[in-house]
């Protein structure tokens, strides 16, 4: 098979530079080189890179509307976190809405996660990391 790596996941939206910024903060990541300052024609994609680690997101300029969650086929970022409260309220502080309750609250206190809608409607869930 020619396919050998993930380059990574792309995220259709219709702002890219204030869903990159959204990520940007909320990771704790970095623009790539050339991302950092806004085009003044507008930003069609963007990219946005982990300083320590090889992993990155894409961001592209798309009219397609968003499927309220949990409808509709998709794809959505699990992200993990040291602290679930402290990632509720980065999360929250930054313009994302919850969508589920507490872990315990959904029945899955043994799966600790929850469901996030980011500042353009797209479902992500911050996951309780493994340490």
């Amino acid at each position: 098979m020619s396919i050998r790596h993930l380059r990574q996941p792309t995220v259709d939206c219709a702002e890219p530079r204030e869903l990159a910024e959204f990520y940007r903060q909320l990771l704790g990541w970095e623009f790539a080189p050339g991302h950092e300052t806004p085009d003044p024609e507008g930003d069609e994609y963007l990219l946005i890179v982990d300083p320590e680690r090889s992993a990155r997101i894409g961001f592209q300029r798309s009219d397609a509307v968003v499927t309220p969650w949990p409808g509709g086929a998709r794809v959505h970022l699990d992200l993990d976190v040291a602290d679930l409260d402290v990632g509720h309220q980065d999360a929250l502080r930054l313009g994302a809405r919850v969508l589920t309750g507490t872990p315990e609250e959904e029945g899955h206190a043994d799966d600790p996660f929850r469901v996030y809608e980011d500042p353009s409607g797209h479902p992500f869930c911050l996951c309780l990391g493994d340490g």
